[in-house]
């Protein structure tokens, strides 16, 4: 899919902005990455833009007031429905940001981009070997239909479109090294013809310049699959890894030979180059049932600082209010980003806000408000919470 699919609209700029937990868009002061998840991959085409369109919608209303009690200067959406026909994005910022929500001061974005993912896009192949084709999870990435739990980016910074880069298409077959999904004998578990068609990233891989002053930060975002929701042979949890790790070879242009665009270029990110990698990666560093070693391919990268983790208040309550699985946990709960259920998954830390060691970080959280905390009230429509950090440019 070529990368003029993208829609992106420059709306207005805003000259000053009253902020709670303030965040300049100066290009010399801090500025704050954010990735919230916000579950509106919702079961049919069409119900997010009725909810969008509304301008009442409880959840919507609560995601809003999270976003503007924290006010992210560059923020990535993660399960906002892609919406073809009519850019869902301005609809949020007009219909909700722009609007106090439960107190909080409006805010806006001058620059916002979506586009197509692999979820719900059938592939006309039987990928869960179940003897039959067209169902969800033979789309290239389960969902419903075309664009569930698709990504949106808000912005108050310009958006550089001519450099934009998408790895919708990119063949998990042509990693190298990639690891191959097997049967409990040692056979393969995709056929050759359907592996030999298989599309790396469960959503999409997308590297989003942005224009901050002279200088480009690389807002790279993704929303990987799931590790679980399959068999013995672990087919989304060695997908998962595959789909993490694209981003650790994209980083270092030793390792980024191989990795092609929506548009055929080669290759990834120049030496040097400033970046922030966000998103739903959906695996934890210790518990679930990713592998562990999935995580650590950004966490323990030589070009990655990962010396903030952030953490919250609200996170550690969860724990001795929900106990369950969380008690057999052995993962720091205050850096918890994900609420679930708490009899076979527990919470865990799977969303991740990840500068570049070229970039200064000032500070880093998660907004999880403990019960007797201002915002504790907002938190409970989504599984997920919003992470946040401050960087700039040294």
């Amino acid at each position: 899919m070529h990368l003029t699919r993208f829609i992106l609209l420059s709306l207005y700029c805003v000259a000053t902005l009253t902020q709670s937990i303030e965040s300049s868009a100066d290009e010399n002061k801090f500025i704050r990455f954010a990735t919230y998840n916000i579950a509106m991959g919702l079961e049919s085409h069409g119900k997010l833009l009725a909810r969008l369109k509304s301008g009442d919608d409880e959840g919507l209303r609560k995601a809003a007031a999270v976003i503007q009690k924290v006010r992210p200067d560059v923020l990535l959406i993660n399960e906002f429905d892609f919406q073809p026909e009519q850019n869902a994005g301005q609809l949020f910022v007009e219909n909700y940001l722009a609007v106090s929500q439960h107190g909080s001061n409006p805010i806006s974005y001058a620059h916002m981009l979506d586009g197509p993912v692999n979820t719900g896009v059938d592939s006309g192949l039987d990928l869960d070997n179940d003897g039959e084709t067209g169902g969800p999870a033979d789309a290239w990435g389960f969902g419903w239909f075309p664009g569930q739990y698709g990504m949106q980016v808000l912005s108050r910074f310009p958006i550089n479109k001519d450099s934009l880069r998408s790895f919708r298409g990119f063949l998990w077959q042509d990693m190298p090294g990639a690891l191959q999904t097997l049967n409990p004998d040692g056979s393969s578990w995709y056929p050759d013809e359907v592996y030999k068609q298989m599309r790396l990233s469960s959503k999409s891989h997308w590297d989003i310049p942005v224009q901050v002053g002279d200088e480009v930060i690389h807002f790279l975002v993704s929303h990987p699959t799931p590790p679980v929701f399959d068999g013995p042979e672990d087919r989304n949890g060695l997908r998962n890894h595959d789909e993490i790790r694209l981003w650790a070879d994209y980083l270092d242009p030793n390792s980024s030979h191989y990795i092609y665009d929506d548009n055929g270029v080669n290759g990834g990110l120049n030496e040097g180059a400033h970046f922030v990698i966000a998103g739903d990666l959906n695996a934890d560093p210790v518990d679930g049932d990713s592998s562990s070693a999935a995580i650590l391919q950004l966490l323990d990268h030589p070009l990655i600082d990962s010396s903030c983790t952030p953490s919250s208040d609200g996170s550690r309550e969860a724990l001795e209010t929900q106990g369950g699985k969380n008690l057999e946990h052995r993962g720091d709960p205050s850096t918890d980003t994900g609420d679930f259920n708490d009899r076979y998954t527990g919470n865990m830390r799977i969303d991740y806000v990840l500068p570049s060691v070229t970039l200064e970080v000032n500070d880093c959280g998660v907004f999880w408000p403990s019960g007797g905390q201002p915002g504790h009230e907002l938190i409970g429509f989504s599984d997920h919470r919003l992470v946040w950090m401050d960087v700039r440019i040294w």
